[in-house]
């Protein structure tokens, strides 16, 4: 209860509050009734409740919507769980989920709604690798009808619309229709950005990106292909970057086709422009690619890409080693890259469960001829949950290449820096030649690292804790521990990253060059 007390001048009051706390509640015993479908056991897995511990309304409605998940994913759409309490003396409470599970549906037909300018096969297409199509189990899980599922997420993020909603319909005794209803938003953007970064100096951006692009929609008028009419609404991607820098400099132009054909294979064209100023010598880069993607529903993604690439070395140091004086001008590159990659991760942009591999080999050749084995595997653990649903994070990562044959100093591997080998300046860790120690690359790169990201209130801020370590084909393991804080600054295309980071080496050559603390700042404006 409350009371207010005024004051002797009446324009001020006093709030009170009476707060009866009762005693503390231990958990006595936990029921699952109604089930038939899955086991006790498997219902339990991610309960927070527990025997003869404290008692939690905020854990127990959590475990019941958990509950209830795992039965609308599998196509029990009415399922429904009900939360019950049978107080007990000694302060214990019994708790039992009465569960409904309801008819199991099917989907049948799926009708889209809403739809302007997108066209009606760039939604489906989305859908059906998703799995939700006719015939199958109708999850609604993914498709919640309120925007926040799953498949709605992928839906909007995909074909970039202003909301997705899938609701079921109909009195079919097996099946339920599926109503997406589509809230078509600006699909295109021009956005204006700035960053710095330790590594990498202070750099512009002016992207336009156009997420909804059709490449066959040429306009009928100068008045369409102003007002953004025209080459609009198949889903395609087309992306312009222009990045001025004061270290390094970056404008690139990219076409995606990601459904070729209908087909689950993306198609990627794209060319670029790279310029960096590196210790002692300039380097430059003109790059044309073009790539295939295959996807499979198993999340497993298989791909070729070829590129072709001129790197000028120029403005050289007049006392550079020999390796860098050797490929000194222009020097041509030719590629074919095979790959495969699996992301089994829960979100493409804050991932906190599952693993994301690839591994590659590229066969290169022109004015020189080598190969590239490399990969990299993620694994993305939650170590503890609150009641707000934050998540600490462990994220652990391994990464290794190799050079197969004798490649030219720029092509090889370098570690250091954001990314790489933190306490490390960038490209701090190589074999290094020449009366100023100038890095030559090495053959051979294995890294791994660990980071633990605590949230700060919210997924927006967290506090880091990591350790690198790392080898190369000269000197020592290098290894370093630090901390640092990331902020994720929300985006209808996805969060700006902006994280600061100080480190620590604890074994190093003693060529090494060393950086303490580091920073990359990304931001739109």
């Amino acid at each position: 209860s409350s009371e207010v007390v005024f004051g002797k001048d009446k324009e001020t009051a006093e709030v009170i509050f009476h707060i009866e706390e009762g005693p503390v509640y231990i958990v006595d015993s936990i029921r699952m009734t109604g089930h038939t479908f899955f086991d006790e056991a498997t219902l339990r897995e991610d309960m927070r409740l527990r025997e003869d511990f404290y008692y939690s309304q905020d854990r127990a409605e959590f475990d019941a919507r958990k509950v209830r998940s795992r039965y609308l994913e599998q196509g029990f759409v009415e399922a429904d769980v009900e939360l019950k309490r049978t107080f007990l003396p000694d302060a214990r409470v019994a708790v039992e989920f009465v569960i409904t599970e309801g008819p199991r549906f099917r989907i049948g037909e799926v009708v889209i709604t809403g739809n302007t300018t997108i066209k009606d096969h760039a939604i489906r297409r989305v859908l059906d690798e998703e799995g939700f199509e006719p015939g199958q189990w109708y999850d609604a899980d993914g498709a919640r009808g309120d925007g926040d599922g799953e498949i709605e997420q992928i839906v909007r993020y995909t074909v970039v619309t202003e909301s997705a909603v899938i609701t079921p319909t109909g009195d079919d005794p097996d099946t339920r229709d599926a109503v997406v209803n589509i809230t078509e938003g600006q699909t295109g953007s021009i956005m204006l950005g700035a960053g710095v970064a330790s590594d990498s100096g202070i750099i512009g951006s002016i992207t336009l990106d156009q997420r909804n692009f059709d490449i066959t929609d040429w306009p009928d008028s100068f008045g369409e292909f102003i007002t953004g009419k025209a080459f609009r609404g198949a889903g395609q991607r087309m992306r312009i970057s222009l990045n001025p820098g004061t270290v390094y400099s970056t404008y690139s132009i990219n076409f995606t086709e990601p459904y070729l054909y209908d087909r689950p294979v993306a198609l990627n064209v794209g060319a670029s422009s790279f310029s960096r100023y590196q210790e002692s010598y300039d380097e430059g880069r003109l790059t044309g690619t073009a790539g295939l993607e295959k996807r499979y529903r198993d999340d497993w993604r298989r791909g070729i890409s070829f590129r072709g690439e001129q790197v000028r070395i120029s403005d050289l140091d007049h006392d550079v080693p020999k390796e860098i004086r050797d490929v000194k001008g222009d020097n041509m590159l030719y590629g074919t890259r095979f790959y495969v990659r699996r992301d089994r991760t829960d979100s493409r942009y804050l991932p906190t469960e599952g693993y994301h591999f690839d591994a590659g080999y590229e066969q290169l050749f022109g004015d020189f001829t080598f190969g590239v084995l490399s990969g990299t595997q993620r694994w993305y653990y939650t170590l503890y949950e609150d009641l707000a649903e934050n998540k600490t994070v462990l994220e652990t990562k391994v990464h290794a290449g190799t050079v197969i044959g004798t490649a030219p100093m720029f092509e090889k591997f370098y570690a250091g820096g954001i990314g790489s080998i933190r306490g490390f300046r960038y490209r701090g860790v190589s074999p290094r030649k020449g009366p100023d120690d100038d890095p030559i690359g090495s053959d051979w790169l294995v890294m791994g690292s660990g980071e633990i990201a605590v949230p700060l209130g919210s997924q927006t801020f967290a506090w880091l804790f990591f350790a690198d370590v790392g080898m190369i084909d000269s000197g020592p393991v290098r290894s370093s521990v630090g901390t640092g804080i990331q902020i994720q600054i929300p985006q209808f295309f996805g969060p700006v990253p902006m994280r600061f980071e100080l480190a620590s080496p604890i074994t190093k050559d003693d060529k090494d060059k060393t950086q303490a603390f580091s920073f990359s700042v990304g931001a739109l404006f």
